[in-house]
């Protein structure tokens, strides 16, 4: 179906809100939550150092050390509420947490949906593959031919820019993002194009095996931030935070502090 008013973009944007449900009148602004006492921030464990699910389920990372300081700028306890990058943005709508957390890239469609905080991180796709082999990665023509797998997990920007750019390479949905690195190590697949601080982060956790590929710059240029609830005293709230935080160099050492242990 078509709309003879709305541009081919705007129409897409309408579209996914409309796929995703538009946030529901009960979801909690700034009031409530602290009148509950409870901050509910919604991960998906499995994007270090941002957060990472260990053994037992717990939820840690770089993000799980932000949370907890908002929680406690806001004067809430922090609870962790397991989601998926697939269903982002249906938990998000369906009110199961306040605020996504975890290296939530700012996106057109996800700003029709709900509010984002000030930008936390600069960052950009970039290959990462085998060290032997990774000369052969080093612009995405080179990346998009028929004898290349390239490796994404389903629901979020990498595969979406997987899709979008990468026509004829073969393209590999493995659903467990904590091992799809281990994919390509084993052989399995190829490259992964996948965030920069993704891309840095697992390169040190499998030195000699996999290596970001020698790219001039990064494939595209997007900000990461904190996507929430649409309410201003909140968004208010959280960005006030943020910039203080921001400031003391709190997020750097949060990012310094996950990505020395072991997920």
């Amino acid at each position: 179906m078509t709309h003879p008013h709305l541009p081919k973009a705007a129409l897409a944007i309408v579209l996914l809100i409309v796929l995703a449900g538009t946030l529901p009148a009960a979801a909690r602004p700034l009031a409530a939550i602290t009148a509950d006492g409870m901050l509910r921030v919604g991960m998906t464990g499995d994007y270090a150092p941002f957060s990472v699910r260990d053994a037992d389920g717990r939820i840690a990372g770089a993000d799980v050390i932000m949370a907890e300081s908002l929680a406690k700028a806001l004067g809430v306890a922090l609870v962790v509420v397991p989601t998926t990058w697939k269903t982002l943005a249906a938990d998000l709508a369906a009110d199961h947490y306040d605020v996504a957390m975890g290296g939530v890239s700012i996106t057109p469609d996800r700003a029709a949906i709900g509010d984002f905080s000030h930008p936390v991180l600069h960052d950009g796709k970039r290959p990462i593959a085998r060290c032997a082999e990774k000369d052969r990665y080093t612009s995405l023509p080179a990346i998009d031919r028929g004898n290349v797998r390239v490796i994404v997990n389903p629901g979020g920007t990498n595969e979406r820019f997987a899709k979008a750019n990468l026509g004829h390479a073969s393209i590999i949905e493995h659903p467990d993002n904590r091992s799809i690195f281990d994919e390509i190590a084993a052989g399995h697949a190829d490259v992964m194009v996948t965030d920069g601080a993704e891309v840095d982060y697992q390169a040190r956790r499998h030195p000699g095996v996999l290596c970001p590929a020698p790219v001039t710059d990064s494939f595209d240029h997007f900000d990461k931030g904190y996507w929430m609830t649409r309410d201003p005293a909140l968004k208010a709230a959280v960005d006030a935070w943020l910039d203080k935080a921001l400031a003391a160099g709190d997020y750097a050492r949060a990012l310094e502090a996950a990505g020395t242990s072991e997920p």
